[in-house]
């Protein structure tokens, strides 16, 4: 088998969106293969491309979407066996994200969500109308990195001020690292409610997420 050659097929099928074919190559070197090298080498520098040209503008939203569901889909075969064999992903942080408290917008939070997944972060959605209780405690439960909360209403951006407060109350803050965003959010904000970052485009989270991961981890 031409290992390096089905590696180039599996990572064209994922930039090109094409989740069948990306289904039907994985389920074919599966058995002959180390999953976790499938994961590591055959499809892991798809999706950095993919976020990349995303973040430029070189492709757009479907495109990621598509690249996104041929990655998830081909994991559902992938995950377990990685799993049975006692070893664990490469990933660059996990992340669990939501929209605040009585706000219901999702199209911006859902954008950084899979552009987070493209480029390596385990990521758990929480939806929206979150309470600041369920962030932490969904984060404590997976043992996030990081905590992201988007706004997109003047109205319940004091919400994500809570998330922040309820870290403090229940000696948390340290632990983790809280970026938000959305439509009103301005740097201004994020640094008066002592988040520790701020994106104002969707690729911008990534790249401060990033960072600040990078700082933390030298520390």
């Amino acid at each position: 088998m031409d290992k390096k050659g089905m590696f180039k097929k599996i990572n064209k099928a994922i930039m090109e969106g094409e989740a069948d074919e990306t289904v039907k190559l994985v389920k074919t070197i599966v058995g002959e293969i180390d999953p976790l090298e499938i994961v590591n080498e055959g499809m892991t520098p798809a999706m950095k491309t993919v976020g990349e040209k995303f973040g430029s503008g070189e492709i757009f939203l479907p495109e990621m979407l598509q690249a996104t569901e041929a990655w998830n889909e081909a994991m559902k075969i992938l995950k377990p066996k990685i799993l049975e064999k006692g070893k664990t992903l490469t990933k660059a942080g996990t992340v669990v994200i939501g929209t605040v408290q009585t706000d219901i917008h999702e199209i911006g939070k859902n954008i950084v969500a899979n552009l987070m997944t493209a480029s390596g972060f385990e990521v758990h959605d929480i939806g929206v109308d979150v309470h600041a209780a369920k962030f932490v405690e969904r984060a404590e439960e997976v043992q996030a990195d990081i905590i992201a909360a988007s706004a997109i209403m003047t109205t319940t951006m004091p919400y994500q001020k809570d998330i922040i407060d309820h870290l403090k109350s229940a000696g948390l803050r340290k632990k983790y690292i809280v970026l938000v965003g959305g439509g009103v959010v301005t740097p201004e904000w994020a640094n008066r409610i002592g988040a520790d970052g701020y994106g104002d485009l969707a690729s911008d989270a990534v790249k401060v997420a990033r960072k600040l991961l990078a700082e933390r981890r030298k520390k």
